[in-house]
């Protein structure tokens, strides 16, 4: 029984690393970056967004506009996180375990069905708000596909295989890697050598995040396939205001914040760390 639990941990762990590493190889395809065929990109980017219900067309505007408008107040990222407030014990937690975004995919979806779905950001093409009102309208079949199986007697493998290790697993895990791409970094200026940060981080870290952590490369040169960053990583180590050379040197750092605001109860904008 011991045994049994164990392999049942190390795969909710095990599907919760692939979960999150499907949505960082997403993020290729929304720059159209992964294959020669335009076609594919959407097709490959649906799938990989499902288990974590991650519209590939709603998420693609999204993150282009990021690209567009980082560094003014116009900026918004589809996995947002408050850059602003003060980094506590308690905000880490909750944007760890942020599961208010299942309340807008809900909504997106009970929209979808009703055709009154909207972009909310900007102006886009009906095409885009098609490709996101059919993405959406597919989300809410798997949940409804999952309700099915759990009611014929199947509900723990449903458990098991997907919301555990998408809700325990992926969704810290993502935030973790979202979370160094420009927090700590100056959010007042276009230049992404200054609101920016890359981490050169091992073959693991790199291939893990699908090159997620040369991130000053990638705003530099967005249209740039993602296996040819690390290329440039000597020119953005040698002029990039913020860099690590891990990602636990960031946490490390994020921590000591963490610390610091706690100890000190303080309640305004946090100061930007030294550079470790």
């Amino acid at each position: 029984m011991t045994g049994n639990t164990i392999c049942v941990i190390a795969g909710i762990l095990l599907l919760g690393f692939l979960y999150t590493h499907m949505v960082e190889l997403q993020h290729q395809c929304l720059h159209h970056s992964a294959f020669l065929k335009v076609g594919l990109h959407r097709t490959v980017g649906v799938a990989l967004g499902l288990p974590m219900m991650v519209s590939y067309s709603h998420y693609r505007i999204r993150h282009l506009q990021h690209h567009r408008f980082l560094g003014t107040d116009q900026d918004s990222e589809f996995f947002g996180f408050d850059k602003r407030q003060p980094l506590t014990l308690r905000v880490l937690l909750g944007s760890l375990f942020d599961y208010k975004r299942l309340a807008s995919v809900a909504v997106a979806s009970c929209r979808s069905w009703r055709g009154t779905w909207r972009y909310e950001n900007g102006q886009v093409s009906e095409r885009i708000r098609r490709d996101s009102i059919a993405e959406y309208r597919l989300m809410s079949v798997v949940v409804v596909a999952a309700a099915a199986v759990s009611a014929a007697g199947y509900g723990t493998l449903v458990v098991q295989l997907w919301l555990l290790p998408w809700l325990l697993v992926a969704t810290p895990l993502h935030f973790l890697v979202e979370l160094p791409e420009h927090l700590y970094c100056d959010d007042d200026t276009t230049d992404v050598l200054r609101n920016t940060r890359s981490i050169s981080g091992g073959w693991f870290s790199t291939w893990y995040t699908n090159g997620n952590n040369l991130h000053v490369e990638h705003h530099a040169a967005m249209t740039v396939p993602i296996n040819r960053l690390p290329e440039r990583h000597g020119v953005a180590k040698q002029f990039a205001a913020y860099t690590d050379d891990s990602y636990w040197s960031f946490y490390r750092t994020v921590l000591r914040e963490v610390v610091a605001n706690r100890s000190k109860g303080r309640r305004s904008a946090p100061t930007r760390p030294i550079k470790p």
